[in-house]
């Protein structure tokens, strides 16, 4: 395998697009070191099962509003958008694998989900960070930007460069075309971070010793929480792996690093929508007592 040659030619997400079908198939060039990539196969499971009903009732309860009032709930409704897109398509990968003799069509298709997940996801929560941060942080220039015609504008700019990196990702053949990846994860989470502790800080100096936050605070305040724990579950490791890829030998790195890091990372499209529908008490329970647990007030 090319890809194993040289580090600096790794595709993240990649197994060969020719390979055949078999038992080891999912772990294609990984063959002696399967464990990473069944790992990464048993949270894609996850994330299938539990983040597309997920997201598509996030979908639901945000269209059924008279109108999506917020700009919050704009990126999160294009945020869940793209994780139903991405969860939608990655059972194609083991039905390419097993059924279709990994058809080149498909295959594309299932990069170009994984370009949307890689770029889309940190940019739309980048957008949140900024949202929750002039809210709080410099209300007044935020109410100057509450029209409808500036979310327009930072959500078409997403879109578009997120479907530009998908679309390179998908064609491939790009130098170095992994770096960018790991330079834009690795900038939006220093910005995330910058901004979320930048709300914590200035929500904690505004009210010493009150028993009662504004309401506009309070829901900055579980939006950073929200956050922060995807931060550190979900995109610290790759952020934290990823830099230091050269270390690795190429091998080790497509067949554990990556697929380690990129299953905690794809697992986000799970974990996001369950938060929010925690945070509005929407969360789908087996039963009301198990509701009364899991989805408790505040």
């Amino acid at each position: 395998m090319d890809a194993l040659n040289s580090s600096s030619s790794l595709q993240l997400h990649s197994r060969p697009a020719n390979a055949t079908g078999g038992p080891w198939a999912v772990a294609a060039g990984c063959e002696q070191r399967p464990a990473g990539a069944l790992f990464n196969l048993s949270l894609r499971v996850i994330v299938v099962i539990v983040g597309l009903p997920a997201n598509v009732i996030v979908l639901w309860l945000l269209l059924r509003k008279r109108g999506i009032s917020s700009s919050t709930d704009v990126f999160i409704f294009h945020l869940a958008f793209l994780d139903t897109f991405f969860t939608f398509l990655l059972p194609l990968r083991l039905v390419n694998v097993f059924v279709l003799n990994n058809n080149k069509s498909i295959w594309h298709a299932q990069e170009f989900a994984y370009g949307v997940k890689d770029m889309g996801g940190p940019l739309l929560l980048c957008c949140i960070c900024l949202d929750r941060y002039m809210a709080v942080l410099h209300p007044i220039m935020f109410s100057s930007f509450k029209d409808q015609k500036y979310r327009a504008v930072f959500t078409a700019t997403v879109l578009a460069v997120t479907v530009a990196y998908a679309l390179a990702k998908t064609i491939g053949g790009i130098l170095n075309f992994d770096k960018i990846f790991t330079v834009m994860i690795l900038s939006a989470f220093i910005f995330m971070v910058f901004c979320n502790l930048s709300i914590l800080w200035a929500l904690r100096r505004s009210g010493p010793g009150r028993d009662e936050m504004h309401p506009m605070k309070k829901k900055a305040f579980r939006v950073v929480l929200s956050i922060l724990g995807i931060l550190v579950f979900n995109y610290l490791p790759p952020v934290a792996l990823f830099p230091f890829q050269g270390y690795f030998s190429a091998d080790v790195f497509i067949c554990y690093v990556q697929d380690v890091a990129f299953s905690f990372y794809n697992i986000s499209s799970s974990t996001q929508p369950l938060l929010y529908l925690s945070g509005v008490r929407k969360l789908p329970c087996l039963s009301s007592s198990i509701c009364k647990l899991c989805c408790t007030a505040d």
